[in-house]
């Protein structure tokens, strides 16, 4: 491919493999083109829990051998590596199965080839890709999202692909390289080589699991915090003392800043059409629990049950109803206090088992 005098291979040679583009870049068309994939994940722009999005940018290298461009370097003046453009050679159609949005990103115009044939390629990818999120563990979620690489016309026969990397290694590598301190870290990246059905065709595949997890320090100190205030305050006012203290005035404006607080911080919380989050599902047990306790709480005094239709008795009669009323006005009295003494152990333990699970949950997250 060079000729005497010249440094690199020449227009003439290189122009042949130029012609060849259509043709996969293999002497035996029986042999398929081994393509070997590895990518450095660089940031995690954005999860929308609504639409089940994740949104990435990333580093990613193709590797792949063309077996017309090679020469010997003594014969080219040294000349071992070269670029040329990508646009005048064969390439693999390799795409990543999970993508669905448009390609904008900014594709690099030019490939590395040795003097031994393989080539290289390297571009930037903004990836929108579809992923199950789950966030019943809000805001102490990992999630897991799949990246799969594969050829969308070539079948096995014709394109293999296989890791570059070790998978351990380009995890370890993204979290080096991993630059937008933003809401969500990466925990670690895994992989797996498959092979997709469809048909009587098969497809060689490479899945990429990239589980991130959430920094819960934001909904901590804006959610958690107010809330656990909120409780606090709501689980001291059944000390107060019924006789002096309209406690249940008292409760029920409680529950309205509570409803103001849940209004204003109904953003911050996720939604999606599969479940809400454990905090979501425990706020609204909380106002349940304290809507229970105020109707089930009764005051000193229940109304009279039976109005007096007879307006003139007997003096010993008159005093005898009275009194029979001042002993069921204790008795309903009794009764209520008997109720509110249950029903704030109940949410005493309600309450508990809900710092236990956050607890439990931060621990988990901690530990990933």
């Amino acid at each position: 491919m060079c000729r005497p005098g010249q440094s690199g291979p020449t227009y003439e040679s290189l122009q042949e493999v130029f012609d060849r583009k259509p043709f996969r870049p293999a002497v035996n068309l029986s042999n398929p083109t081994i393509t070997n994939i590895s990518f450095t994940l660089y940031a995690v722009l954005g999860v929308n829990e609504k639409t089940q999005i994740l949104t990435t940018f990333l580093w990613l290298r193709l590797y792949w051998f063309h077996e017309f461009l090679i020469w010997d370097p003594e014969e080219c003046d040294g000349i071992s590596k070269i670029s040329l453009p990508v646009n005048n050679l064969w390439s693999p159609d390799i795409l990543i199965y999970e993508f669905v949005d448009d390609d904008v990103s900014q594709a690099c115009p030019y490939v590395y080839v040795n003097h031994t044939g393989h080539i290289r390629y390297d571009r930037m990818l903004r990836l929108v890709t579809a992923c199950n999120l789950q966030i019943f563990s809000f805001p102490f979620d990992v999630q897991n999202c799949t990246f799969t690489f594969g050829s969308y016309m070539h079948t096995i026969r014709d394109v293999r692909v296989k890791p570059a990397l070790p998978f351990d290694e380009m995890s370890v590598n993204s979290k080096r390289y991993l630059e937008a301190s933003g809401e969500w870290e990466l925990v670690v990246i895994l992989g797996e080589a498959g092979i997709l059905n469809f048909g009587i065709d098969e497809w060689d595949i490479i899945t990429f699991w990239v589980v991130i997890k959430r920094r819960p320090i934001l909904y901590v100190v804006n959610l958690l915090i107010p809330s656990s205030f909120l409780m606090i305050i709501d689980i001291l006012s059944f000390y107060l003392p019924p006789h002096s203290v309209d406690r249940a005035s008292f409760k029920m404006t409680l529950i309205l800043g509570y409803t103001v607080f849940l209004l204003i911080m109904n953003d911050l919380l996720p939604s999606t059409a599969n479940g809400t989050p454990i905090i979501g599902e425990l706020q609204l047990l909380h106002m349940i629990t304290t809507l229970l306790l105020h109707s089930g709480y009764v005051p000193l005094c229940v109304p009279e049950l039976v109005e007096i239709s007879e307006c003139v008795r007997a003096i010993r009669a008159h005093l005898t109803m009275l009194q029979r009323e001042e002993a069921l006005q204790d008795e309903w009295c009794h009764v209520g206090y008997v109720l509110d003494f249950l029903l704030f152990r109940v949410y005493l333990m309600l309450i508990t088992f809900y710092a236990f699970v956050i607890i439990f949950m931060w621990c988990i997250w901690m530990y990933q």
